[in-house]
């Protein structure tokens, strides 16, 4: 608690900022970057360690589950654009849409790119191109698995009479707008969604309460879905209601989308996110090395 009389700090500077860092570190609630990186590296070695079985579940559980995101930013959109316009309408579907990556993080299942750091981070960290190898296997059983849980609940959704009525055009209107942007604009958007899970996957590291978990999952995912970003497996999903709900959106936009957005969600974890963290706790380990 910080002591009475305008704020005064304990350290005698007068620097609100200098005692807010001071409490932290005196009940341990402010972690270090290295500290952060490290529980990344474990998490990262239990994860490229898990049976078969267990990455197939968890893969398959996060598809379903961000289903449900998915979904309440139709029925949202839905209700609230005749009455608040367009634009409040996508604002409050993105409200709604953060709830889906709430229940994958909570529920600990694994969205592909969603828990991208710590298995990179442990890859880096262990020598010999079997790590790699496992590497590779864990992100292509996650994606398989996460768009096969994904179209179960998506096929489900889909039956006419599931949801209320307007959430299929509204499900349409957003695969269609996900279809007709451009290969590069596809790709950036991509960029800009796998920096972001990234960046979240990096942050739950620092973050020991389930609450402190909920308000990330769902501050992100909210980011997610106003740009909206092109995240492989949630466009990816969207774009399968419009194949199963319309005639404007195909199999071919799909698949394309798929390519270019993994790309980009790759390039955004990879580049942007993951190796410049390593970097910043390399730094800080050699100056604390001397």
């Amino acid at each position: 608690m910080l002591p009475e009389g305008g704020g005064q700090s304990p350290y005698g500077t007068g620097d609100l900022s200098l005692a807010l860092v001071g409490v932290g570190d005196l009940h341990g609630q402010t972690t270090r970057p290295p500290e952060i990186y490290h529980r990344a590296e474990e998490e990262g070695e239990r994860r490229l360690a898990m049976p078969l079985l267990e990455k197939i579940s968890t893969g398959f559980i996060a598809g379903i589950t961000i289903v449900f995101g998915i979904v309440a930013l139709a029925m949202a959109s839905e209700l609230a654009e005749p009455r608040l316009g367009a634009a409040l309408a996508q604002l409050i579907g993105a409200l709604a849409f953060g709830i889906g990556v709430v229940f994958v993080v909570v529920g600990r299942s694994e969205l592909f790119t969603e828990n991208f750091f710590g298995p990179v981070a442990a890859a880096i960290g262990q020598r010999g191109r079997s790590v790699w190898i496992r590497l590779g296997r864990l992100w292509a059983v996650v994606l398989v698995l996460n768009f096969a849980g994904g179209a179960v609940m998506a096929a489900i959704f889909s039956v006419e009479g599931t949801l209320p009525a307007g959430a299929h055009q509204t499900l349409v209107e957003v695969a269609h707008e996900i279809s007709t942007k451009g290969a590069l604009a596809t790709f950036t958007r991509g960029v800009a969604a796998g920096t972001l899970l990234t960046l979240l996957s990096y942050l739950l590291h620092a973050a020991d309460a389930t609450g402190s978990r909920i308000v990330l999952a769902y501050a992100v995912g909210f980011f997610l879905a106003l740009g909206p970003f092109d995240h492989v497996v949630v466009s990816g999903l969207h774009l399968l209601f419009g194949v199963w709900l319309g005639d404007a959106v195909t199999y071919a936009d799909v698949g394309f989308n798929i390519l270019l957005a993994g790309a980009g969600n790759l390039a955004g974890g990879l580049l942007l996110m993951t190796l410049t963290h390593t970097a910043q706790v390399k730094g800080a380990r050699r100056a604390e090395n001397g």
